[in-house]
């Protein structure tokens, strides 16, 4: 297999969805608690980055796997395995492999902080493959958008501040006395999940963008998502809405002091954002508007997370 054959396997371009969650958490790691750690950055860096290229590659899998339509832009040229004639062999290493670099990176991680790191890596891990995998995966059921945009989106920033922050009681699990206890700050639990709304929502709707594009092949192909339920009318209703409720949640971010009031500049953003919707409200295409979701992801993340820099740095 290629270099440049992999690649397109595990949809590097489309790893945008995992990186900038984890910008985002070690941009609020220095801006709110003032923690950094190099070593622990790199390490998560490199698991996160695999984990995403194998669930990838496992969902291209299975998707050539299970496929009933076996023509068109989904299955003759998105999906790499069809497009390269890669071999199933090739795939297979290829998936064993990046579970490998991820798993041995993320129990690094684990050592160097404490065992919440490991109860987050592997129900990370479990979510990621049960995703694509099993008989009957998340990403064919209409629970995409919920686990996509709370794993890549809330998870990942949180894990992303907590291997920073480890060691300052955030949430921490004690065992004295043959009792089990956790530990939770909900106040700063919440301030993360809010800083990480705009990644969830995010995520969420490229999901459901893909998911309104797909629905035709997704009947054929027997994935029952989130618009085969509820028809594209509510579906594109709700793709909509979530984008206002992006912009609340950054007003209220500066409003609880979350984040620097300069992330009020992320509001700017509406102006592309509510243009790329339009154009998607126009034509649902794989080919051709798909891309306008992961524009307004994109755009509207990169400027936050800047904003938070800039707030860091002043």
């Amino acid at each position: 297999m290629s270099i440049r054959s992999f690649l397109k396997l595990a949809e590097i371009q489309t790893k945008v969805a995992s990186m900038i969650p984890f910008l985002l958490g070690n941009a609020y790691a220095i801006y709110h608690f003032k923690r950094f750690n190099i070593l622990n950055f790199m390490i998560m860096l490199i698991s996160l980055l695999t984990f995403d290229m194998l669930t990838t590659t496992i969902n291209n899998y299975i998707d050539y796997k299970k496929a009933r339509k076996t023509y068109g832009y989904n299955y003759e040229t998105h999906n790499a395995i069809i497009r390269d004639n890669i071999k199933e062999s090739a795939v297979w290493i290829t998936i064993m492999i990046l579970l490998l670099i991820a798993s041995t990176t993320g129990f690094i991680l684990f050592l160097r902080t404490n065992i919440i790191i490991l109860i987050l890596g592997i129900l990370s891990f479990i979510t990621g493959i049960l995703y694509s995998f099993g008989p009957i995966p998340i990403s064919r059921m209409p629970l995409g958008e919920i686990f996509s945009g709370l794993f890549m989106g809330f998870m990942i920033v949180f894990i992303s501040i907590y291997i920073h922050i480890y060691d300052i009681g955030i949430v921490d699990i004690v065992y004295q006395n043959e009792i089990l206890t956790l530990n939770l700050n909900l106040k700063e639990i919440i301030y993360i999940f809010l800083i990480s709304l705009p990644a969830v929502i995010g995520i969420a709707n490229i999901m459901l963008a893909n998911n309104i594009c797909d629905m035709e092949d997704d009947i054929i192909n027997k994935r029952y998502t989130l618009p085969i339920y509820i028809g594209k009318d509510r579906s594109l209703r709700i793709f909509k809405i979530l984008y206002y409720i992006i912009y609340i949640d950054i007003i209220l971010l500066v409003i609880l002091y979350i984040s620097p009031i300069f992330t009020l500049a992320t509001l700017f953003t509406f102006i592309i954002v509510k243009k790329n919707i339009r154009i998607f409200f126009e034509k649902q295409s794989k080919k051709d508007t798909f891309v306008t979701a992961v524009r307004n992801f994109t755009l509207i993340n990169l400027i936050h997370v800047l904003m938070i820099g800039i707030g860091i740095l002043l």
